[in-house]
């Protein structure tokens, strides 16, 4: 039997008002003058709704640090232009032509200086897009949110406009975005068209890096040079997957892209999982199939592949979600068959040989 309610006249008021009194007991008179006392239901407990507003009222402003490198890079560009002035002066003390082509060359380091930041600025910016649309799609993806998901395809539909590969799966995509609902589904369907070519051509990118760096080490007489080349390389790799991806990094964006992907090694123990794959590889008897140097190579192959893999995590503006992670067992199959290949093409001679013994 069901419990048969009293009914009251719909009212709206705000709780914050002077004239709200939030009560257990209810006002009879239904006069406006008198205060609103809303009543609470017995059976009901009353929930208490707390509000964290600490991160809007606590405003950090510039710390120490922050203050002594701006004050000791103003003093820096300070020192540097009263010395470029002087000599400028002392130019043209000297000689007239001399000064103007002193002059001439400042404004033209002034003025590439400036191009210089802009385009680092540019590259900062971009990376943090990159950062944040990473984010606000793992959330989306969580949060089935079709309003959300809808302004995220946008973004990533301008964050790809300068790749003529991805015409197709543009085009695509944007036929599509009035047929979808669900907002997780909408940023898996963009994934699928939008990161499959540049998932396989990343891939390409790891695998040829790894080889590189097998042959070079496997080859190479001297540490030193084993060390420069593996790190050399690594910086290629993920300034090439910066550029396949959209994020186009600079020379301050790369160094940041280098310092979260070592983060990211260290946090989701990246490292410790290529040591055992080595120690797989190694239990195979793979590569003690192989020389010394050569399973050297080959195993700074696999960490120059598992830098590359940490580095795509960092890149790409979208989680894995629709499409299957690259894992590194592939790609050190993708390297193996490469030493091996040259057996694999010389076995059907071998064959033919031996069917025209027979016959």
């Amino acid at each position: 039997m069901s419990k048969v309610w009293k009914h009251r006249p719909p009212a709206a008021f705000r709780l914050d008002h002077g004239r709200v009194i939030v009560g257990k007991t209810r006002k009879t008179s239904p006069s406006s003058d008198h205060p609103v006392q809303p009543t609470q239901d017995a059976e009901f407990e009353a929930l208490a709704i707390t509000i964290d507003d600490s991160a809007r009222s606590s405003r950090r402003g510039l710390s120490w640090g922050v203050l002594f490198w701006l004050a000791l890079g103003g003093l820096l560009l300070l020192a540097m232009g009263f010395a470029i002035t002087g000599l400028i002066t002392g130019l043209f003390a000297r000689n007239q032509e001399l000064g103007w082509i002193g002059l001439a060359l400042a404004i033209l380091a002034a003025l590439s200086l400036v191009v210089i930041g802009v385009r680092e600025t540019i590259g900062l910016m971009r990376l943090a897009t990159v950062e944040n649309l990473r984010e606000r799609a793992a959330e989306t993806i969580l949060g089935n949110d079709r309003v959300e998901a809808r302004a995220l395809v946008r973004e990533l539909l301008h964050l790809t406009r300068r790749m003529p590969r991805l015409a197709r799966a543009r085009a695509t995509l944007e036929g599509h975005l009035a047929e979808i609902i669900d907002g997780g589904d909408m940023v898996r369907l963009a994934e699928r068209e939008l990161m499959t070519q540049l998932d396989q051509q990343a891939r390409k990118l790891i695998s040829a890096a790894a080889m590189r760096v097998s042959v070079v080490t496997a080859l190479s007489p001297r540490a030193v040079v084993d060390l420069l080349f593996v790190f050399g390389t690594a910086l290629s790799l993920v300034r090439r997957l910066g550029f396949l991806y959209g994020v186009r990094p600079g020379t301050l964006s790369l160094a940041r892209l280098i310092r979260h992907v070592v983060m990211h090694l260290a946090m989701t123990g990246g490292l410790a999982t290529s040591d055992s794959l080595i120690q797989q590889m190694l239990g195979h008897g793979v590569v003690a199939k192989l020389s010394a140097r050569l399973g050297e190579g080959v195993l700074n192959g696999l960490l120059t592949a598992r830098f590359g893999l940490a580095a795509i995590d960092i890149i790409r503006p979208l989680p894995f979600a629709a499409l299957p992670r690259p894992t590194l067992g592939d790609l050190m199959s993708e390297v193996l068959g490469s030493f091996g290949g040259g057996e694999e093409r010389r076995a059907p001679p071998e064959s033919n040989l031996a069917a025209a013994d027979v016959q």
